[in-house]
């Protein structure tokens, strides 16, 4: 049974910053690329960052570049996201993808910034 379990999402004040977790489990990890997507409230699913399966190549959203810090531990079977000088409009639930023909989702971590 193939688990992404999201942690580390907070409440923090703008200009903070976070560290999001996914684990993963029932699944050869590396085979995956890996993204991270973030929903706010009455909004659609956004790409925030992926990364490729070896952690080689790594893209971000033009409203996350700077900030942002994706990464992956393949012998964890982990993938990070690195949030910095966070924005209240950041503000969302974070989700893991894991793709490799098949596609699997988290269940999401929430992200809050405001002052």
């Amino acid at each position: 049974q193939v688990q992404l379990v999201e942690s580390g999402g907070g409440s923090v004040q703008p200009g903070g910053s976070l560290r999001l977790s996914c684990a993963a489990s029932g699944l050869t990890f590396s085979r995956y690329a890996m993204s991270w997507y973030r929903q706010a409230p009455g909004q659609e699913r956004e790409l925030v960052a992926d990364i490729t399966r070896a952690g080689g190549t790594t893209n971000y959203a033009d409203s996350v570049k700077g900030r942002f810090t994706i990464s992956r531990d393949n012998a964890k079977n982990t993938m990070y996201l690195q949030m910095n000088n966070l924005k209240p409009e950041d503000t969302a639930v974070y989700y893991c993808k894991a793709r490799y023909g098949t596609v699997y989702w988290g269940q999401g971590t929430q992200v809050t910034v405001s002052s």
